[in-house]
């Protein structure tokens, strides 16, 4: 993992109307590194990568994504990231090399690359034997491996996950993240997830970021955060209750709620 800091954050603020959905926060993720985004729905995770893939405006502060603003370059900041959402994003009706090689042609891949570059995928994915059938008959496990390929298909530096494995059952889920470790480890690429698992955070991440109520509570790594709580045996949960005060609890609107179940439902 290297030392430059690929995403950079001071005093990102994001307000609708009078509510501060991300309260002045600043930090930054280094190059290589699986940093993820710990909190409850509401907590304003979603919100925050909204802005660094320039979906949304910040309404002050700045980020940065690859030396680009977030502000004065989106098009080249999109130009180096990849966006997985939690919502499904991959078309049910056509099959997953037609799947791959739209994402491919939207990201402008050199028509003489994306025929190679979309097999690699499927290879990488350990879809090729799928490559062919129609996506609706996909598990949610492969769903999400192929939307993890339809991001990475222009080689992004920076790859941004929201809720990457919700609705997912354990052994799915298993294999998402073994998919995702492969790909930091053979392409480099930097990984930023949103999550509300405890569990998966503590194994997955390099270091964490416990957000809660629009603001970044504390920043390391898990055992940095745990030490912060001065007693044995603890966890990260111990650590998040202790830092903010507060149980990991759903937050979330019923709007968000809604969503969530229709993805569960969507991913089987």
């Amino acid at each position: 993992m290297g030392g430059t800091d690929l995403v950079s954050v001071v005093g990102l603020t994001k307000r609708f109307k009078d509510f501060p959905a991300v309260d002045s926060i600043s930090f930054s993720v280094r190059d290589g590194e699986m940093f993820a985004f710990l909190g409850p729905n509401g907590a304003g995770k979603t919100t925050t990568i909204k802005m660094l893939i320039t979906l949304l405006t910040p309404t002050s502060g700045e980020g940065t994504v690859c030396g680009y603003s977030i502000t004065r370059k989106p098009a080249d900041v999109r130009r180096v990231i990849g966006y997985v959402p939690q919502l499904i994003s991959v078309d049910g009706t056509l099959t997953a090399y037609e799947n791959l090689t739209l994402m491919a042609q939207l990201y402008d891949t050199p028509r003489a690359e994306r025929q190679t570059r979309v097999e690699q995928v499927l290879e990488f994915l350990k879809l090729k034997e799928h490559a062919n059938a129609l996506v609706r008959t996909f598990s949610g496990g492969m769903i999400r491996n192929l939307e993890v390929g339809q991001a990475m298909v222009h080689h992004p530096r920076v790859l941004f996950l929201d809720e990457p494995t919700t609705g997912l059952d354990p052994v799915a889920r298993q294999n998402v993240w073994d998919r995702l470790r492969e790909l930091r480890t053979q392409f480099g690429t930097t990984i930023f997830f949103s999550t509300h698992n405890m569990e998966e955070a503590a194994d997955v991440a390099d270091r964490v970021a416990i957000m809660n109520a629009g603001k970044i509570i504390a920043i390391g790594t898990v055992d940095e955060l745990i030490q912060r709580t001065g007693k044995k045996d603890s966890t990260l949960e111990d650590a998040f209750i202790f830092l903010t005060g507060n149980a990991l609890r759903e937050t979330s609107s019923f709007r968000e709620t809604r969503r969530a179940r229709q993805t569960e439902r969507r991913l089987g």
